[in-house]
């Protein structure tokens, strides 16, 4: 008799009753916690000899299985008073919204109903309400009921593998299902502020993302504990534990350690972030018992190990890439949600260095699929649009953003009243040319953001700008910029991302190697070096900085941002050392299209409607570099013949086809008509040939090519100062001090034209055989314009009324029958002046927007991309609105 009552006592009698009947009733009626009452029973099974997990796991599914059929049939039969009874705490949008789910994937909303908290009633109301078929509800429900029951019993198999006791065990069990249960629940709250809010297969597949992850995860742990020597995990269940561990590591307590630890991830390009990583890694495999790990080397490379596992299994799942970032942004707060009468938004995708000729090209020849659907398909227009004469991207990208680049002479040009050399890579100076331009009503003032820039255009959200990088870690300049970085720390705030931009990025490294390599072998001309740290700066562009601005981009869209405006890099560095047409350059661009693709396509994804704006800054001309040509750099040709040094270059580089190429003759040895006339003018001065110099003063802060001369070049602009007089120097005094100079340049087979100003003519342009006064017209010989475009004089005019204007501004000559220019910059395609592809950008847009018309120089650009948001309702800025500051330089 005591022994029949110790047997109906015991563990197994009590506990198999309580574990169906608790299933049971939570199922019909939720007022029981039934995944705890799984996850306790699991734990419980794991402790003792009493329970058995297998039989655990099938009453747990039986119970589950009896109540949502028992539920369903009220659902279904019960009438309406059941029904009202059933929903009575369901809110009726997210009935209405499953329902019309069940058309179109029925069993997948039953599958994914009972794993979700608070999903299970709803999808049964909706199934029985639309008499969803018993022959498919059944079957379809019993395998929803065994997915459940394991994944709660997961949890309990965990609390007893590291717990002894059966009661810790199962209270632990308890805590981590109640835990699980709220998370879920507080990221379907959220979710229901994103678009299509309430449908259910969107958080149904995130938490089976989850389990599957998870599942991943420890099956990588135990391949970590067979491979590495210092690492070890002697109990089955440890795996497991870890995974789960490491999970919520890097999930929810990692982003929030960088935010605090952004500068270094920031300047190690997210690589330090696997050693903070790993420090926690290390605390965790210290802290389970029965895992040993030897020294924190082994911990960093089990979290680079996992990482790359995690970046492996992104690729495979994310089938749908832009939805993984959408369900980042919700889980991190959200998307707004617009108002009813919000105007679309705009986002301008810049190619840097992509040119009008090469582009259409590109677009026939299957090189850039995305555009050539787009134009197909008769939705968006191909255009050109002339660059100013300094078509380099400080010029173009000022112009475009601020809406003015007056004085922007070059990608870097001399200032001689501060003796100092501007360059718009430079961060300090990328500030300076914004702080004197921009009036704070830029392009993307107004809640914009701008990624990959030189400048801001006033945006709210930068990543990767110049003028914005002094900014950093100083908070907020003139109350804008608060959220300067917040892309580049989004991206590397997964290590994952890290290890697949890294792994990437050593492939392209690899294929820059192997593209030089090639193009030795084939004797390619032109070609310049292409070794030294170049393939790992090629990687920077082509891959790091690609990502990290794709990433920005897409959060800007699911943030609803106004107005965004991007720069891809990676073509204009590839296109710079290969060629703009070579097949490493055009595989860049293939790559850049599928970004251009993938951003189209998250824009569906936006609680706001978007337009795509593609662009190019400039274009590009192909042609042997200056010094490769002709055996020495410009600036030397300029120092020796304003009195410096002799050049110590040899002409060993030089091709010997040189003099064919550019149709040298005989002409050239006796000089051309502007160089005799330029002689002539010394010679009747009477002006002593002997003085080749000024007299020389201080030394500058700026190397000098000769004393009193800075040479200063940006592509294929050359511009010399002769820095021991105040302003511009005339061509007068030039002659007087410098007698060879000017004969010698305009007859040299690497200049087009130079212009310079005359006290007599005003400003001129001179060339090999005839020159342009720009004042009255009068052109002396062969137009030395002719062949540099329609607009050249009006732009050159323009150019030579800035205040920083060189003495002589030097113009590579241009080759229409080959299209080939030689750049003084060592760069086989080139540009930042005129002659050739690189003075024509191009412009996609559109066909609904209004025509573009001829656009000549970027601040025309500027206006017709104010128009454009004007049309759409964006707000428009004052005309005339008061500089943010004056332009006085910095001190």
């Amino acid at each position: 008799m005591i022994n029949l009552a110790l047997d109906f006592t015991s563990t197994s009698a009590i506990g198999y009753p309580l574990l169906f009947g608790g299933v049971l009733l939570g199922s019909i009626i939720p007022i029981v916690p039934t995944g705890a009452v799984v996850g306790a029973g699991a734990a419980v099974a794991m402790t003792t000899t009493e329970m058995s997990l297998p039989l655990v796991l099938l009453l747990s599914t039986l119970g589950a299985y009896i109540g949502d059929v028992i539920t369903y049939a009220i659902a279904r039969l019960g009438g309406e008073p059941a029904i009202r009874w059933l929903s009575r705490h369901q809110h009726a949008d997210r009935i209405a919204s499953i329902r019309a789910q069940f058309s179109r994937r029925g069993w997948q909303i039953v599958v994914v109903g009972r794993l979700l908290p608070a999903g299970r009633i709803p999808v049964l109301l909706a199934a029985g309400a639309l008499s969803y078929p018993w022959r498919r509800f059944l079957p379809t429900a019993l395998v929803a009921a065994a997915i459940w029951a394991v994944a709660y019993a997961l949890l309990g198999i965990v609390s007893g593998g590291i717990f002894d006791s059966p009661l810790v065990a199962s209270l632990i069990a308890t805590v981590l299902v109640l835990l699980v249960t709220v998370l879920m629940a507080v990221i379907a709250r959220r979710q229901t502020r994103a678009p299509d809010a309430g449908k259910l297969l969107r958080g149904g597949r995130a938490t089976a993302r989850v389990l599957l992850i998870w599942v991943i995860v420890t099956a990588a742990l135990r391949g970590l504990d067979s491979l590495l020597p210092g690492f070890t995990m002697t109990q089955w269940w440890q795996p497991t534990v870890c995974a789960l561990l490491l999970g919520l590591m890097a999930g929810i307590v990692w982003p929030l350690i960088l935010r605090i630890a952004l500068p270094f991830a920031l300047f190690t390009l997210g690589i330090g972030s696997f050693l903070v990583v790993g420090a926690g890694a290390l605390a965790i495999f210290n802290a389970v018992p029965g895992v040993e790990i030897t020294d924190f080397r082994t911990a960093v490379a089990v979290t680079v190990g996992m990482s790359s596992v995690g970046a492996l299994l992104s690729s495979v799942l994310a089938l749908d890439a832009e939805e993984i970032y959408f369900r980042r942004i919700a889980r991190r707060g959200g998307t707004p949600d617009p108002a009813h009468d919000t105007p679309p938004g705009v986002i301008f995708l810049q190619v840097d260095g992509l040119g009008y000729d090469v582009v259409r090209r590109a677009v026939r020849d299957g090189d850039m699929p995305t555009l050539a659907a787009w134009i197909n398909e008769d939705s968006h227009t191909l255009e050109m649009w002339q660059c100013d004469w300094s078509s380099q991207t400080g010029a173009a990208v000022c112009g475009i953003l601020h809406g003015d680049n007056h004085d922007i002479l070059g990608f870097r040009w001399y200032e001689k009243d501060r003796d100092h050399v501007m360059a718009c890579a430079h961060p300090r100076d990328a500030a300076e040319i914004e702080r004197r331009h921009s009036n704070g009503k830029g392009l993307l003032s107004g809640g914009g953001a701008g990624h990959g820039n030189l400048f801001t255009g006033d945006a709210d959200h930068v990543t990767l700008t110049m003028s914005a990088v002094p900014l950093l870690g100083k908070g907020v300049r003139r109350g804008r910029h608060p959220k300067t970085g917040d892309g580049y720390f989004t991206y590397f705030a997964r290590p994952a991302n890290v290890v697949r931009t890294f792994g990437s990025a050593l492939a392209d490294i690899a294929r820059e190697i192997w593209a030089s390599a090639s193009q030795r072998r084939a004797d390619v001309r032109p070609r310049v070096k292409r070794g030294g740290i170049y393939p790992v700066a090629r990687s920077g562009t082509t891959v790091i900085t690609r990502d990290v601005v794709v990433s920005a981009i897409i959060e800007d869209i699911l943030a609803a941002r106004p107005v965004v405006y991007a720069d891809f890099l990676g073509y204009d560095e590839v296109a710079h050392h290969s060629g703009i047409e070579r097949f490493d350059a055009l595989a860049v661009l293939r790559g850049i299209d599928k970004e251009i693709s993938r951003l189209h396509r998250a824009t569906r994804l936006s609680p706001r409607k978007y337009h795509l704006v593609v662009l190019s800054d400039h274009g590009q001309t192909q042609g042997w570099a200056f010094a490769d040509r002709f055996g020495e750099p410009i600036e030397t040709l300029i120092g020796k013949l304003c009195g410096g040094e002799p050049s110590t270059t040899t002409k060993a580089t030089k091709p010997s086809s040189a003099a064919e190429g550019w149709q040298m003759g005989a002409a050239l040895a006796e000089g051309g008509l502007i160089a005799r006339r330029l002689r002539g003018r010394v010679e009747r001065a009477e002006v002593n040939p002997e003085r080749h110099r000024a007299p020389s003063g201080e030394p500058g802060a700026v190397a000098r090519v000769a004393p009193g001369v800075v040479v200063v070049v940006s592509g294929h602009i050359a511009m010399v100062s002769f820095t021991e007089h105040e302003g511009r120097v005339p061509l007068e005094t030039i002659e007087r001090e410098y007698p060879e100079l000017l004969p010698q340049l305009v007859d040299h087979p690497g200049v087009g034209f130079m212009l310079v100003r005359s006290e007599e003519f005003g400003p001129v342009v001179l060339g090999r055989d005839g020159l342009h006064r720009l004042a009255t017209g009068v052109i002396i010989g062969d137009d030395p314009l002719q062949g540099y475009g329609p607009h050249a004089v009006d732009l050159i005019k323009r150019v030579d009324q800035f205040p920083h204007c060189a003495d002589v501004m030097i113009n590579s000559r241009y080759a229409p029958e080959t299209d080939m220019a030689s750049p003084y910059e060592p760069h086989v395609g080139s540009h930042g002046g005129m002659g050739g592809p690189q003075a024509r950008g191009f412009l996609v847009y559109p066909k609904e927007f209004r025509p573009a018309g001829e656009i000549v120089g970027a601040e025309a650009l500027h206006r017709v991309f104010r128009g454009w948001l004007t049309d759409l309702g964006h707000p428009d800025p004052a005309e005339e609105a008061t500089k943010v500051s004056d332009r006085v330089p910095l001190p």
